[in-house]
């Protein structure tokens, strides 16, 4: 996801998050008031840095036994839109054209087998039919095209892990800490158009880790991965990754009912990628570069995996399938450019409301006798 595409966040639109969340609630007028603590955690080790000139907007990475794959959002350079294979040191050493062009692609996940799936997930402006997860067998040059449909609505998402029969399981990207979960109600088919059925919803715990974007940053899910053996899964927001255990393989029960460990991924310049090393003992990230400092490279950094249970701030969601129509935060459909305009609008309204209330209130108690 590029940041002038969805948080392109400059002095101005900082300011319409910040009536956005006074608007839908997600932040009091107190809370703006008190500093917020920064994240104490160190940053990730650097392991490698990317220098190939195709890949500033990665949003999507896992690692295998020689490398990484990762690929770029939906870039309008075709020369981007590809899927990159890298040796160890970051080195590209490969990449896959699609057969035909992807509409944003936003993540990755490896299978058991070696599969790599490609979610073309990203919506920024909710307007889709249908999204899309690209199949590339091992050994293949040519991914295959799955596409999907939402129950209810189009939904914005960045995350894409797989349950334990290897199906796609789509996590929505949120926006004031709850995201939701959609499987296939039937086995994938090329040329066809499977439904999504509701799987349950998350709750992220709540943190005070530094990230550019401030506390919305803390709200989104960017990103997730499975881990190799199948029993953690960790999903990502701009400022931390939580792991939940997956025990018996039920990855949709470990999400909505698990609590998560944290591991706070403090100031990445844009992370929307995440995936476990091929031992499981790391936590590897990289950021876009777009729109950094002349001179930037993606950097793939490496966090130890967190070891025993953390209580979370507030607990994660319900277990139940939820449709998210009736329930969904209205920042799910509020971050995105298309819905900016009328929050800054009515957000400002908002607040010169509160104000004249308090002015009025003032008022009233000075002209007291």
């Amino acid at each position: 996801m590029r940041v002038r595409g969805r948080l392109r966040w400059g002095r101005g639109a900082r300011v319409g998050a910040v009536l956005a969340a006074l608007l839908t609630g997600a932040v009091t007028p107190a809370v703006l008031l008190t500093p917020g603590a920064a994240g104490a955690a160190a940053t990730g080790a650097p392991v490698c840095q990317i220098r190939d000139d195709r890949l500033k907007e990665i949003s999507g990475m896992v690692a295998t036994d020689d490398g990484y794959v990762v690929v770029n959002d939906g870039a309008d350079d075709e020369a981007r839109r590809r899927i990159f294979f890298l040796d160890q040191r970051c080195a590209v050493v490969r990449t896959v054209s699609y057969p035909s062009q992807p509409r944003d692609t936003e993540d990755l996940a490896i299978g058991r087998d070696g599969t790599v799936w490609v979610a073309d997930i990203g919506d920024n402006d909710r307007s889709r039919t249908s999204v899309a997860v690209w199949r590339l067998a091992p050994g293949k040059d040519k991914p295959v095209l799955h596409r999907m449909a939402y129950p209810d609505r189009p939904h914005d998402a960045e995350a894409l892990l797989l349950d334990s029969d290897g199906q796609p399981l789509i996590v929505t990207k949120g926006g004031s800490g709850t995201v939701f979960l959609y499987a296939p109600s039937t086995a994938l088919r090329p040329g066809a158009t499977t439904p999504l059925a509701p799987a349950g919803q998350v709750s992220l715990p709540m943190t005070d880790t530094s990230n550019p974007f401030s506390f919305i940053g803390r709200g989104v899910v960017t990103g997730a991965a499975n881990a190799p053996d199948g029993r953690r899964v960790v999903l990502r927001s701009y400022a931390d990754a939580f792991e939940y255990d997956v025990p018996d393989g039920d990855v949709v029960k470990a999400l909505t009912s698990g609590t998560p460990r944290i591991t706070p991924l403090p100031d990445e310049p844009q992370g929307e990628s995440i995936t476990y090393s091929r031992d499981g003992a790391s936590l590897l990230t990289v950021s876009e570069s777009a729109d950094q400092p002349p001179g930037t490279r993606p950097t793939i950094l490496r966090y130890p995996a967190t070891d025993g249970p953390v209580t979370a701030a507030n607990p994660t969601g319900s277990a139940a399938p939820v449709l998210p129509t009736a329930v969904r935060p209205i920042a799910e459909d509020t971050i995105g450019l298309g819905g900016r305009t009328w929050l800054l609008v009515a957000g400002g309204g908002t607040l010169l409301g509160l104000l004249a209330l308090a002015g009025v209130l003032r008022w009233r108690y000075t002209a007291r006798p």
